[in-house]
């Protein structure tokens, strides 16, 4: 990631218009000087409980717990690191970032890699000019056109064509300065057995890889003609592509996804550019590969519920388990879109009322619980009881994990139903096998927070409300005996260096800090800060570290004679200064 100046960063913090920006992804209403409210845009509420500050461009939410700065906000809203995030917010408030000063290795590495990258672009360019430019191209095109994509569509995407010529790309590149040795780290050259360079890519369409910014690290091609050896191929691994580590389509699905709660997961290039030209920006490709880790954790960040649009065959249903494991690991909605048997995304498209089909699929899009159960019993020997106790063995496995629910009753109705059992004995199979744990993990309303994480939140917050006064205190404080909770000490020591403006500082690589930090600030706007309030809630965290002191020494079996009479002095002085 690229390192930017401190100094860049705040001009960009400051010129963006925070209400604007998070204005775009939930309503919001003003509800006091320097606060504005709206239902959370990452989790599901029907009452408002998320704020932001436009001051310090903070924000958090009171019930999921989310919350941080507005490069947060940007970072978990679009998808992106914390780098792309800077560089996002930056080209929004027109901001110009002043990169900070390398090391000669550092500066060397990120100047190769730009030139890979730069290499590449021009590349995707060439064959995208070549694709509707060129006589030999007119196939490819009427091969394209053939299957519903419209031109539109496809510049959208940058596909291009690879001419047949053995050293077309390797003849342009060179002019324009580059080696031979970067055109094979870029992966668009390959050498022969007698030592020659050739194109690596050749008489195929072309299709970029990118990443989420855009950039392209490598490309996809299809074979024209049935003896160009595999249908498909893929860049090679090299210095900037690597081979499942990216979804296609991932620069241009990540805002929608986003904002919509979901993403929708396709097998082909082709499938993906379909969707999105009906319309259903939110789609990605798997490139042809089966689902890695890496897709998985990409997937999980894009959006919460994933549409498993994957073909509906026994290997397209394979591939479907396979990845659902991956996806469900990282906590995420998983939904399977019943596909007609033997259509793919791009055929539905294509057809009379496409669009509208395709959509009407996506929300009859099923919990994959229910994908699973329906795959079982559409495979079970129901005409014998060993047929049918086999099926019910299965669907155990699948039903018996899950809490009692509306979908848990569904899915024992419909098992019933096929295996012609009754419902009572079904319900007592099923609920003899697994424990009582969902299969997939929802955005939890944060739990309570006990006695003394709220005492020591609420002294922060009031700080924060008087800074000047708060961060004295706090200097004078011993943070490590007054404040028990880890987080509320790193927060406390935050909060004294920088009570005036806590988010110029906020800790990008503490995340758990930063949010309470966001909570902290929005929590700030709602007291009415006095010297007075101060001085109680100091009391409190007093009272509280004595407890802590002679719950220790009765363990000990020490004297508590001494802390216990501290300790009612201070409860003395507490009850003083509320009357």
């Amino acid at each position: 990631m690229a390192r930017y100046s401190d100094e860049s960063r705040e001009r960009v913090r400051d010129a963006v218009d925070f209400v604007e920006l998070v204005g775009a992804r939930t309503e919001l209403r003003k509800a006091g000087v320097r606060r504005y409210v709206g239902l959370c845009p990452f989790h599901e509420e029907r009452s408002p409980s998320f704020g932001i500050d436009p001051v310090e461009k903070l924000y958090h939410c009171f019930g999921c717990g989310e919350g941080g700065d507005v490069f947060k906000f940007v970072m978990e809203t679009e998808s992106l690191d914390f780098g792309a995030a800077l560089e996002a917010v930056a080209d929004r408030a027109g901001v110009e970032l002043e990169r900070e000063e390398e090391d000669p290795r550092s500066a060397e590495r990120r100047t190769r890699r730009e030139r890979l990258l730069a290499l590449l672009e021009r590349t995707a360019a060439f064959y995208v000019r070549v694709l509707w430019e060129a006589e030999e191209a007119a196939p490819a095109r009427e091969n394209l056109q053939a299957r519903g994509l419209e031109e539109a569509a496809l510049r959208q995407f940058r596909v291009g064509y690879a001419p047949s010529g053995w050293d077309r790309v390797l003849l342009a590149s060179r002019r324009a300065g580059y080696s031979e040795e970067e055109l094979r780290a870029a992966g668009l050259m390959t050498r022969s057995k007698e030592g020659r360079m050739y194109d690596a890519f050749r008489g195929r369409i072309t299709f970029p890889l990118t990443d989420r910014r855009g950039r392209v690290l490598g490309f996809g091609a299809r074979a024209m003609r049935d003896n160009q050896g595999p249908k498909y191929v893929n860049s090679r691994d090299g210095e900037v592509y690597r081979k499942g580590r990216q979804l296609f389509a991932v620069d241009l699905a990540r805002v929608a996804a986003s904002r919509v709660g979901s993403v929708v997961l396709a097998e082909g290039y082709t499938d993906v550019i379909a969707l999105h030209q009906a319309g259903m920006q939110n789609a990605v490709g798997l490139m042809g590969t089966a689902l890695t880790e890496d897709q998985a954790v990409e997937l999980g960040q894009l959006a919460r519920t994933v549409l498993l649009c994957l073909d509906a065959d026994a290997a397209g249903q394979e591939a479907m388990v396979r990845a659902a494991g991956l996806v469900a690991a990282r906590g995420n909605e998983l939904r399977v879109v019943p596909l007609p048997a033997g259509a793919d995304p791009a055929d539905l498209v294509s057809s009379d009322g496409g669009g509208e089909a395709m959509r009407t699929l996506l929300d009859q899009a099923m919990p994959f619980a229910r994908f699973q159960v329906e795959r079982a019993l559409g495979s079970a020997q129901i005409h014998s009881a060993e047929g049918r106790d086999a099926a019910l063995a299965e669907v155990a496995d699948i039903v018996g994990p899950m809490p009692p629910s509306v979908l848990r009753e569904e899915l024992v109705q419909l098992t019933a139903g096929r295996l012609r059992l009754s419902e009572a004995l079904t319900a007592t199979v099923l609920g003899m096998r697994g424990s009582a744990h969902g299969n997939g993990v929802r955005v939890e309303p944060r739990p309570a927070l006990d006695r003394l994480d709220r005492t020591e939140r609420s002294f922060l917050a009031l700080c924060l409300a008087t800074p000047d006064d708060g961060a004295r205190r706090l200097a004078r404080m011993d943070l490590e005996a007054l404040f028990e909770s880890p987080l509320t000490r790193r927060a406390a020591a935050f909060v004294r260096d920088h009570a005036a403006s806590p988010a110029s500082a906020l800790p990008h690589d503490d995340p758990e800090l930063a949010g309470l930090i966001a909570e902290l600030v929005l929590r700030a706007d709602d007291v009415e800060p006095s010297g007075a309030t101060l001085d109680v809630e100091v009391l409190q965290l007093e009272l509280a570290r004595l407890d802590r002191g002679i719950e220790a020494a009765r363990a000990e079996g020490a004297a508590v004679t001494a802390l216990a009479g501290e300790r009612q002095r201070v409860r003395d002085e507490i009850r003083h200064k509320l009357h």
